[in-house]
C-alpha cells in the first residue's frame, strides 16, 4: 500500500518562505507523476506544481511559477515544494500526490500552510 507523509506546514510571514516535504512508502510501479496541490477550504483543490519521474519535465500553476520549486530525492524517496515570496493567497492544506500508470491517485493527509502577520 503506497502512503504519503506531509509535513513543514506552519504559519509563515508575507515574504518569507517554506519547505514542504512529503515522504512516500509502500511499493511503487513507474509512478506518472508526483505533486501538491492545495485546497482552501470551500474551494476545489488545485494543482500547484508536478514533476514527470518517466519522462521529466516540471509543471506549475501560473500562481505560483517563479516562487515555488518542486525536487525529488529519489534514494529516499521524498518530495520537496520549497515555497519563496509567500503571500495570503498562498494560505491552503496542502497535499503531497502520487498518480500511478493506471491513473490511480494516491493522498496525504494534508498539511496547513498560513500566511500571516
Amino acid at each position: 500500500q503506497v502512503q504519503l507523509l506531509e509535513s513543514g506546514g506552519g504559519l509563515v510571514q508575507p515574504g518569507g518562505s517554506m519547505t514542504l516535504s512529503c515522504t512516500i512508502s509502500g511499493t511503487i510501479f513507474g509512478p506518472t507523476a508526483v505533486g501538491w496541490y492545495r485546497q482552501v477550504l470551500g474551494k476545489e483543490r488545485e494543482l500547484v506544481a508536478r514533476f514527470f519521474p518517466r519522462g521529466g519535465g516540471t509543471t506549475y500553476s501560473d500562481s505560483v511559477k517563479g516562487r515555488f520549486t518542486i525536487s525529488g530525492d529519489n534514494g529516499n524517496n521524498v518530495v520537496y515544494l520549497q515555497m519563496n515570496s509567500l503571500d495570503s493567497e498562498d494560505t491552503a492544506v496542502y497535499y503531497c500526490n502520487l498518480r500511478t500508470s493506471q491513473m490511480t491517485d494516491f493522498w496525504g493527509q494534508g498539511t496547513q500552510v498560513t500566511v500571516s502577520s
